[in-house]
């Protein structure tokens, strides 16, 4: 399906563009409000922060090559949110909740269950629940009022910046790897019936660059939030004294999260996609060395990054 469009209406209810946003699509019942944490108190005197509610708390670390994320649901968004002060990582809340406050603890339970299980499978956040969530019973006509949230939830958060529930994956693979790219969408995987019309709209694939060099050969694509580094890539075991900090660090992270697996003993290969911010990070982890994505990685005809997006 190619993606239609939409109206969506952002409010600063402050005034303050980096204060809460209330965002809703102008022709449905959901709204999601992202609050930054030092103005959580503006949001706890809404009307709306004793809805029922879903939740997700954002946040980094030093040592996380991803951000990190921790889903809930509640029938009291200012209690429970209250509760999580004792979470030191989250920066950001982002809260759904109906316009019409028709959602109930069944609707709530049954997208908690599933925004778990899909952002799990997307991989593009680090998960701190330690569930997968409770998924209720939920009769057909239910679970199709839920897959029409989810839909909605998952626009309005792509809006605000937060991708939680885009796939990295590309129906393709890598021809020098004998582990498969994942080809399946995300959303679509979960074992909960998705009613027809509710399908997110996909992507089209993107065009593919390859970076090759001695023990490492590599393969990728960019798009709005990065440069991603396709599974079944060969990264380069050696590393020079000109490779930063944060290329040490991250691959550290990644082999002792068997993200990253020795073939032999001059190359590692990815076993999962890994987002990076900038072409030269992604070509940098590759290389082992400094190096400048933007001409480094290159289509199937010999074009840079550069040549094409700048």
């Amino acid at each position: 399906m190619i993606p239609s469009a939409k109206t969506i209406q952002i409010y600063l209810p402050k005034g303050n563009p980096r204060g809460l946003r209330l965002a809703e699509m102008t022709t449905r019942t959901v709204r999601l409000i992202e609050i930054p944490r030092i103005h959580i108190d503006d949001f706890f005197v809404m009307p709306e922060a004793n809805q029922v509610g879903l939740y997700f708390l954002v946040g980094d670390t030093d040592g996380a090559a991803k951000p990190l994320l921790y889903v809930g649901q509640t029938g009291d968004l200012k209690r429970r949110l209250n509760q999580h002060g004792d979470k030191d990582f989250w920066t950001r809340a982002f809260v759904m909740l109906s316009t019409n406050n028709t959602m109930t603890q069944t609707h709530a339970l049954y997208m908690e269950h599933k925004a778990i299980a899909t952002a799990t499978e997307v991989g593009r956040y680090e998960i701190q629940n330690g569930n997968n969530g409770n998924l209720p019973h939920t009769p057909d006509p239910l679970k199709a009022d839920c897959e029409e949230l989810f839909y909605t939830l998952d626009v309005l958060l792509s809006t605000l910046g937060q991708p939680v529930f885009e796939s990295l994956s590309i129906n393709n693979s890598i021809a020098h790897s004998d582990m498969p790219l994942p080809i399946t969408d995300a959303k679509n995987s979960l074992n909960i019936e998705t009613a027809p019309t509710q399908v997110s709209p996909t992507k089209p694939e993107p065009m593919l660059f390859y970076y090759k060099l001695k023990d490492g050969d590599a393969q990728g694509y960019y798009d709005d939030d990065g440069f991603v580094v396709l599974a079944g890539s060969l990264i380069r075991q050696k590393q020079t004294p000109s490779s930063s900090p944060f290329t040490t660090k991250l691959k550290e992270s990644l082999l002792s999260s068997g993200k990253l697996i020795a073939v032999n003993d001059k190359s590692y290969k990815l076993t999962e996609n890994q987002l990076f911010k900038t072409p030269s990070g992604a070509s940098q982890l590759v290389a082992g060395r400094s190096t400048n994505g933007w001409i480094e990685w290159k289509n199937a005809k010999g074009q840079t990054l550069n040549s094409i997006y700048r």
